[in-house]
């Protein structure tokens, strides 16, 4: 099963109050393993960034100046997202934003159908707890020292590896099958242009004692005196 997880950073709170998307980030998911694909992106708002804002990403004016307008690069993200369900941290606030993108551009807007958010597992798998993104990583053991400013790629990452806590943990993501393997390599091949790499399944091995073993064990018994377990079964007998 193919996912997207992904994060946006943004001017301020409200599309609708003319704040803009700036930057999105997000990370291929197949079967709960990370293929390594990604799309990131930084959007030329064609407004000015309020310091509240710049605050939290650090994204000024003068950098974004010079960055591709949304509409610039829209087909490329549709393109990777393609009908995959999305992921994001209270997604409801990502998912207005993108379509609110799309929809300046005249492109059809994302299905909600296909919105998983993380805040809403987090408060019902934890409740009471701290349900950030930190206190996510922290609870899960996810390394985030990467993380000095939001960002939405580095944020999209740490919110894939805390997905799959959610969702029930790292052990989900791996199977002996050879099918699961071969898909998250060959997933992860394609996208580096790699030479594919032959993962050969070992046979499990025998773990059962053999006659020789048991015939041991059963003189190395019958050479004990008076074995407390005689005396425990003399006991349940009412001897």
């Amino acid at each position: 099963m193919r996912e997207i997880v992904f994060d946006t950073e943004t001017t301020g709170l409200s599309p609708l109050a003319g704040d803009r998307m700036v930057e999105i980030g997000c990370v291929e998911l197949v079967n709960k393993v990370e293929t390594g694909r990604t799309f990131h992106a930084y959007f030329n708002p064609d407004r000015s960034m309020p310091s509240g804002a710049e605050a939290v990403h650090g994204l000024s004016d003068t950098f974004l100046s010079d960055k591709p307008r949304f509409q610039d690069r829209c087909e490329e993200l549709l393109e990777f997202i393609g009908d995959a369900p999305m992921i994001a941290h209270n997604a409801a606030f990502d998912f207005g934003f993108i379509n609110h993108e799309l929809n300046n551009c005249g492109r059809p807007l994302v299905c909600m159908s296909r919105m998983v958010c993380t805040l809403s597992l987090a408060r019902q798998r934890h409740p009471g707890a701290k349900h950030s993104l930190d206190a996510l990583c922290t609870r899960f053991g996810v390394d985030r020292s990467l993380r000095v400013k939001h960002g939405a790629l580095i944020d999209a990452q740490l919110l894939a590896q805390v997905y799959v806590e959610l969702s029930g943990g790292r052990q989900i993501g791996l199977s002996l099958a050879a099918d699961t393997v071969d898909l998250a390599a060959d997933t992860a091949q394609a996208a580096s242009g790699e030479a594919p790499v032959l993962v050969t399944i070992r046979a499990p091995r025998p773990h059962a004692p053999t006659a020789e073993e048991l015939e041991r064990h059963a003189g190395f018994l019958a050479g004990i005196a008076d074995p407390i377990w005689h005396r425990l079964t003399l006991g349940r007998d009412g001897a």
